[in-house]
């Protein structure tokens, strides 16, 4: 399956050349805010087009990545890859409402536990 999305004025777009299982609704302090969903991938299975501003937090192990004209945040890439090599997530929500629809969503707990909080999920 291929997911293609992109910002508010087009700038920047995206095609996540993966099929999803699931998308993450994370309540962290910058995800709850964004309100995005995300689905992951690695690196590989990613293209994103277009000129984008980002912003990095805290330990800086994530940059979150938004068009520099529209200000939609498109992705955020993992700066600290770990023996699972390196991924990123792209925001579901750009995605035509029709893909996002046939997504199931997991709940995750980026604000307290890091778990899911789905009943019997797991990250993987």
């Amino acid at each position: 399956m291929t997911v293609k999305g992109s910002c508010h004025c087009g700038g920047v777009s995206y095609e996540y050349r993966h099929t999803p299982r699931w998308t993450t609704s994370c309540n962290c302090g910058i995800c709850r805010r964004l309100g995005a969903l995300w689905i992951y991938a690695p690196i590989a299975q990613i293209t994103v087009t277009g000129q984008t501003r980002s912003y990095a937090y805290g330990e800086r192990s994530l940059a979150f990545h938004s068009c520099a004209t529209c200000g939609v945040t498109t992705h955020w890439e993992n700066l600290t890859p770990d023996a699972d090599g390196a991924y990123m997530a792209v925001n579901l929500r750009l995605a035509a409402p029709s893909v996002v629809a046939k997504v199931p969503v997991r709940h995750f707990d980026g604000a307290d536990s890091w778990m899911f909080l789905d009943a019997g999920s797991d990250a993987s």
